[in-house]
């Protein structure tokens, strides 16, 4: 396998005030095709950062980030964003769902920023939906779905665009144990048909799902289990 991430010598500071914050040391990280790993580490130790780095959400202050072997640091913002849409599938905490949209409108909308026609990309979005364990709550409201169903929503709008990475920060944070573990095990699903996974938590029964651990504190990554 080679590798879909690589962070090479990775820092970045904010400035604060009149005080400058290192949130993340020069970190070197290797995540290979087709892996699932797990970072963890207390709160305020860098892992936000961290994961925005990897999806290219954020600009180091030093080093570079590689995404399949592209630099990401020599594209513009227009060509990252195409990089993001093609490659990275985000799934958050909070969900991120518009509540003005129902279950296939919110997952059709990554598709909508690629140009797929209006029928194409609700079918599709259906189709994920149905994958996803959602088939009969296609037309519902985020407002009409439990916490469980909207996570599912927010899984199967990660996947709308087919990427190769999926990137899920804290995604049973908000749920119950036993909605949470039906979550872990989509997304064991997902890591099962090809998708590398990259997942911030904190619940030490999540992480062990992942092939290995990287921990972050105070800034600094390099250790694994």
């Amino acid at each position: 396998m080679s590798s879909i991430i690589a962070l090479d010598g990775v820092g970045k500071k904010y400035q604060l005030g009149d005080t400058e914050v290192e949130a993340l040391k020069s970190s070197n990280v290797d995540i290979e095709e087709g892996e699932f790993v797990a970072v963890m580490g207390p709160s305020g130790s860098g892992k936000s950062t961290l994961m925005n780095m990897i999806g290219a959400l954020d600009t180091p202050t030093s080093g570079e980030v590689f995404i399949d072997d592209e630099k990401a640091s020599g594209l513009s913002e227009d060509e990252l964003a195409l990089l993001r849409s093609r490659k990275i599938g985000f799934i958050f905490q909070q969900f991120n769902l518009i509540p003005t949209m129902n279950a296939t409108e919110n997952v059709a909308l990554p598709m909508l920023f690629r140009g797929v026609s209006k029928s194409e990309r609700n079918k599709k979005a259906e189709e994920i939906l149905v994958d996803v364990g959602l088939g009969d709550r296609l037309h519902h409201m985020p407002s009409e779905l439990s916490g469980g169903q909207r996570q599912r929503v927010s899984i199967a709008r990660s996947l709308a665009n087919n990427p190769d990475i999926i990137l899920a920060d804290e995604p049973t944070g908000n749920l119950d144990s036993e909605t949470g573990k039906k979550i872990m095990d989509l997304l064991t699903d997902l890591n099962d048909e090809g998708k590398t996974i990259i997942m911030v938590t904190h619940d030490e029964n999540d992480a062990e799902y992942a092939d290995r651990i990287i921990k972050i504190v105070d800034g600094e990554t390099g250790v694994e289990e």
